[in-house]
């Protein structure tokens, strides 16, 4: 029997208190994530400042061996503004990602889970 497809994709946005301060913690925390999720490494993660006026902050990505990872963080409002996207063909627990979020001291967390083998079919 074939094994069904997956195409799990996870969009975060979260105001907190802590963004990343430097892109070595970006670096670090999107390896702690990887790990979390149980994936592997392919390329990176890179991580870059953007310094241009209303956009100032850190972002990140990595590339996965079943898809990939971004996150950009806003420091300039207050509070400051992350986004997270987590793309994978494996499955993983969205609960295991809001979790490495704890480290930013969310305020307010939204999301949307999706399965995009079937048209955007949100998740819960």
């Amino acid at each position: 029997m074939e094994k069904e497809l997956i195409h799990k994709h996870l969009l975060i946005r979260a105001e907190v208190k802590k963004p990343l301060a430097t892109e070595e913690d970006t670096v670090a925390w999107m390896k702690k994530l990887i790990n979390k999720i149980d994936m592997n490494i392919l390329a990176g993660p890179y991580s870059s400042r953007v310094t241009k006026k209303g956009n100032k902050g850190l972002s990140g990505v990595a590339i996965i061996d079943t898809s990939h990872i971004g996150i950009h963080t806003w420091d300039e409002p207050q509070p400051a503004l992350v986004q997270l996207d987590v793309y994978s063909c494996k499955e993983f627990k969205k609960t295991d990602v809001l979790e490495c979020l704890e480290t930013f001291e969310p305020i307010i967390v939204e999301y949307k889970y999706f399965d995009r083998e079937t048209n955007f079919k949100e998740l819960k």
